[in-house]
């Protein structure tokens, strides 16, 4: 079993940055990957990014290459998502989840329960 929080979200201007949080607990998390999705109103939840728990593998989707950093430290077993260049269609609730390395999200097992994140044009 592994549980997952999420912090970190709120209201930022376009072209500013916001700092994710996702707090990991169980004891077998190093079998997994550890994705960021997000879902926007009327939209699908959409693959943002994932990093393997060892942090040595990480993939982004195309929209948010080059302007979001996933990381993690293990010794708190936190990761993070540094989100920079914001734009107004990065607004959505971002998750954290547990799972197979893969961008699918039917992949990941444990979600945690989202925070919000908007960005203002």
């Amino acid at each position: 079993q592994v549980q997952l929080v999420e912090s970190g979200g709120g209201l930022v201007q376009a072209g500013g940055s916001l700092r994710l949080s996702c707090a990991a607990s169980g004891r077998t998390l190093s079998r997994y990957a550890i994705g960021w999705f997000r879902q926007a109103p009327g939209k699908e939840r959409e693959f943002v990014g994932t990093i393997a728990w060892s942090g040595i593998r990480t993939i982004y989707a195309d929209s948010v290459k080059g302007r979001f950093t996933i990381s993690i430290e293990n010794t708190k077993n936190t990761l993070y998502l540094q989100m920079d260049s914001l734009k107004p269609e990065d607004t959505a609730v971002y998750y954290c989840a547990a799972g197979m390395w893969s961008t699918l999200a039917s992949e990941y097992d444990y979600w945690g329960q989202g925070t919000q994140v908007t960005v203002s044009s």
